[in-house]
């Protein structure tokens, strides 16, 4: 990736150094770990670097040997470091978890990140110009709970203003960060600014009482795009404008082209009648509705599938390809997420992920994807 060409992408939040438990269990039977990264922003990095894209990674470390680490594996990932800061007054954070599904009731996850370096980012920090010059600035709502600085950093980057690169939000509702009890109005604020959004239809639910993809839409008229995940189940994707991404000369924030015609077959007008939930009167902004199945995928770690999702999302846009695409792309690399045992996925080439993503809807429907499938020369079963 050329130093002085712009960059595609700038992720922006906290990294820490990840163990990984040799087998299962609880953490206090487990005998060994292995060293590996984690962070939900710089997993989008390195997935998208992995997809060709030039990306910069924006963060905070400590200078010691966690630090140098994050930095060097981030960066051999071909992901631009040189915004990274280095704090000698504060640790790298550090954590370890069980290999179980974050939602079982069994996972184990300890944090050592309280009075980390990425907990002091700030406006202050965080010079500006290191996440301006990018198409697209990714952030998400972990960062905001970290401290009060961090929370102020990301409303300065989300606010409008001339010149502001295009704000991809991930809201990534993290409980235990929010002690405050601050998390349904903040990550809410939060979301209303971005230009695109990513929440789980789980999160909607435990944040705002709201789990049907139209209601949440209602609560998020805003963003020009709104991606809904639903697990298993796929996902819903909500569009406003024609242009948010990917057309240059992209628009300024704020400034939202009008509405294309829904493409029949794949999405619906969101105005028209239908069963269920409806945006309030005043969010019936015409908009496109297209939903994706998610395949069937054989886990091997249920971890990182949400950064990868919005990475293969993020890269299918700025590709230019239609919504059912992206989508499609999202699942493909959530499920190359699924099928390794660390948190950042191993994208398969382009040219396979763009031939699993233009099969037709039977084949798709029936698309069944395992450990190694990300290789060209791997079967890929449709029964």
């Amino acid at each position: 990736m050329s130093g002085h060409a712009p960059p595609d992408f700038v992720c922006l939040g906290e990294s820490m150094v990840t163990f990984l438990p040799s087998r299962p269990g609880r953490l206090a039977d487990v005998p060994s770990f292995a060293r590996a990264i984690g962070g939900a922003e710089s997993n989008v990095a390195c997935a998208l670097a992995a997809a060709g894209h030039r990306v910069r990674w924006v963060g905070r470390v400590g200078r010691d040997g966690f630090g140098h680490h994050l930095v060097e594996t981030i960066g051999a990932h071909g992901v631009d470091v040189t915004a990274v800061g280095r704090d000698p007054h504060r640790p790298t954070g550090v954590y370890f978890r069980t290999a179980d599904d974050r939602a079982a009731d069994a996972h184990e996850v300890v944090y050592y990140r309280a009075g980390s370096a990425a907990s002091a980012m700030s406006p202050a920090t965080v010079p500006y110009d290191s996440v301006a010059d990018g198409r697209v600035l990714h952030l998400t709502g972990i960062t905001a709970a970290l401290s009060a600085d961090c929370l102020a950093l990301i409303r300065e980057l989300t606010a409008p203003r001339p010149g502001r690169p295009l704000v991809s939000f991930d809201v990534n509702h993290r409980p235990a960060l929010w002690r405050d009890g601050t998390a349904p109005e903040v990550l809410l604020e939060l979301a209303r600014r971005a230009d695109l959004v990513f929440v789980g239809a789980d999160e909607a639910e435990e944040l705002w009482g709201l789990m049907d993809p139209f209601a949440i839409r209602a609560a998020l008229p805003e963003p020009a795009v709104l991606v809904v995940k639903r697990g298993g189940e796929g996902a819903v994707a909500f569009e406003r404008c024609a242009a948010s991404f990917p057309t240059p000369p992209l628009p300024e924030p704020g400034l939202r082209p009008g509405p294309r015609s829904s493409n029949a077959g794949r999405a619906e007008d969101a105005t028209a009648p239908r069963s269920g939930p409806v945006p309030a009167p005043e969010t019936r902004t015409p908009h496109t509705v297209t939903t994706v199945p998610a395949p069937r995928v054989d886990v091997l770690a249920p971890v990182g599938a949400g950064d990868a999702f919005a990475a293969g999302f993020l890269s299918a846009t700025l590709r230019g390809l239609d919504m059912t695409a992206r989508l499609r792309h999202g699942h493909l690399m959530a499920a190359a997420a699924l099928t390794v045992p660390g948190d950042v996925a191993v994208p398969p080439r382009r040219a396979h992920a763009d031939r699993l993503a233009a099969l037709d809807a039977g084949a798709w429907g029936t698309l069944h994807l395992g450990p190694g499938w990300t290789g060209d020369d791997q079967e890929v079963r449709t029964p």
